[in-house]
């Protein structure tokens, strides 16, 4: 008879993966029960804190210096569906970056009178439920089933709760958007579970350490490929895959949606945890192509970040233009750029997620975020311009922030395989990126107040919002300054991944097509 009990390591007393994708569930349904809202308020802080607490308790049960995925969990299921879980450094780094900006976005809560605020902090918390086990699962049928739900949850929050006169529009193109990534997602998975099928007389399956074990043919295996990375591409969102993108950014909710949605960067995991180690010809047959288009994608959303008259705008053209970066490093295809790409990754989610944070007070002050109504915000809002100043420094990669290690990593790793002009190249969108930045911080916090457009009195951050703002400071600075830590986290989770493709890191390749 088979076990369908709960089973996991040792490595801990108690099922940690489990209780790390239970928690939010717990808190979702107490907030639903009690929907009063002096308490739903203390209930909400308290069980963000705990689930903190538990990815704390993640990372100090995990054995950073081995190569192997640890603290499993497994529970069958459905014959082609399993609850399948274990950490290694890449999944405790992003189920730490969840539980904190979750943490984050139900502070920021407190600092807002929302209607409906149960339903809000239950779908929050559903979210991170969801999340959480996105990053756990080695199965990929269950990642993409709860990669549904996750994005169908973060549409009813753009519904319920954006603030903007064309939101039904930006809805849409977010729904038709994510429902072909969706789409093409389902249908690289149904290959590879029928390629899995033909080799083992019928029984299908979709654990990831299964499905590795069975070779895919050549012409498949490219067709996989496309149908995995675009579908997983237009959530990260790549160039030019991102059209959902400034919609979303202009119309939808200020902070919250944009902070799942860009803070968390599921697609890089999913290429990270499925993509490569499963296709690893077709990764390596396409992707100069894939870094050609990253590094037009660089300057294209550079140049359209500049033109921009709306400061989400301009942050949303931002991230395509930083995401560029990333996929460069992905496709370096070595140890070195792996690292740098995760770290760049989380990186990227903790600076977005702090412009989004800080744009959203400034929203609250000014009722607006056209950029020429802005200005002279930094008197009325210190800590806030500050806050949005070290958070667009981070996503340059400057010293002293997250970003300037993994910066180096990447652009090491680049020169090395595809040689100076590429990289040159890169480096250069990364200065544009600078000068649309600043301009913005510029613009918004320390240009003149154009009294005949703004003559509104700017009232001061409250409490909760300086308690938000100097939290990403410190979160931001402390990583920077201290990031050895993160860096030994993740040394060993990429020796399987980059074993596979060391082969074509004999010599400097230069940027053409094979």
């Amino acid at each position: 008879m088979e076990i369908t009990e709960l089973h996991w390591t040792s490595q801990s007393a108690y099922p940690i993966l489990a209780a790390l994708q239970l928690l939010p569930l717990l808190a979702m349904l107490l907030i639903m029960i009690v929907r009063k809202r002096k308490r739903l308020s203390l209930i909400a802080a308290g069980f963000a804190v705990v689930e903190l607490l538990l990815a704390v308790d993640l990372y100090r049960h995990f054995d950073s210096t081995q190569a192997a995925m640890q603290l499993g969990e497994y529970l069958p299921l459905l014959p082609i569906l399993g609850y399948h879980v274990a950490a290694d450094g890449m999944t405790v780094l992003f189920m730490l970056l969840t539980a904190l900006l979750s943490l984050m976005v139900v502070l920021y809560t407190q600092a807002r009178h929302l209607p409906g605020l149960d339903r809000y902090l239950a779908i929050v918390f559903a979210v991170e439920a969801s999340l959480q086990s996105l990053f756990a699962t080695q199965d990929l049928l269950w990642f993409t089933l709860l990669s549904a739900v996750q994005l169908n949850l973060v549409a009813y929050l753009l519904k319920g709760w954006s603030n903007a006169p064309h939101e039904e529009m930006a809805l849409q193109r977010y729904l038709q958007f994510m429902a072909t990534g969706l789409l093409l997602l389902g249908a690289g998975l149904v290959m590879l579970g029928w390629n899995y099928a033909v080799a083992n007389d019928g029984q299908w399956n979709f654990d990831l350490h299964r499905l590795a074990g069975v070779p895919i043919p050549g012409a498949i295996q490219t067709v996989i490929f496309f149908l995995l990375f675009y579908g997983l591409g237009i959530r990260i969102p790549v160039f030019p895959l991102h059209g959902w993108l400034p919609s979303i950014a202009e119309h939808g909710t200020v902070a919250v949606a944009g902070v799942f949605l860009l803070g968390l960067k599921v697609g890089i995991y999913g290429l990270l945890r499925f993509v490569f180690p499963l296709l690893p010809d077709a990764v390596m047959q396409w992707h100069v192509w894939v870094v050609a288009f990253a590094l037009a994608g660089i300057f294209y959303a550079a140049i359209l970040a500049l033109m921009q008259t709306n400061l989400r705008r301009l942050l949303a053209f931002a991230v395509v233009s930083h995401t560029s970066l990333l996929i460069i490093g992905l496709f370096t295809l070595s140890t070195e750029a792996f690292q740098g790409s995760l770290m760049l990754s989380v990186n990227f989610g903790l600076a977005t997620a702090g412009l989004l944070f800080m744009s959203s007070v400034v929203y609250r002050r000014t009722r607006t975020l056209t950029l020429s109504r802005l200005g002279g915000l930094f008197d009325s809002l210190p800590v806030i311009g500050v806050a949005f100043l070290i958070a667009g420094l981070s996503i340059i990669g400057m010293p002293g922030t997250p970003g300037f290690d993994a910066a180096h990593l990447v652009l090491e790793a680049a020169i090395q395989e595809f040689g100076a002009l590429t990289t040159i190249a890169a480096a250069l969108g990364n200065v544009a990126a600078a000068a649309f930045l600043l301009w913005a911080f510029q613009r918004a916090f320390l240009a003149p107040l154009d009294e005949s457009t703004q003559k509104h009195h700017i009232d001061p951050a409250t409490g909760m919002e300086r308690t938000i703002a100097i939290m990403m400071i410190l979160i931001l600075l402390g990583t920077g300054f201290y990031s050895e830590p993160w860096l030994q986290l993740i040394e060993h989770s990429f020796e399987g991944l980059s074993s596979q493709y060391q082969h074509i890191h004999t010599g400097t390749m230069e940027l053409m097509p094979h």
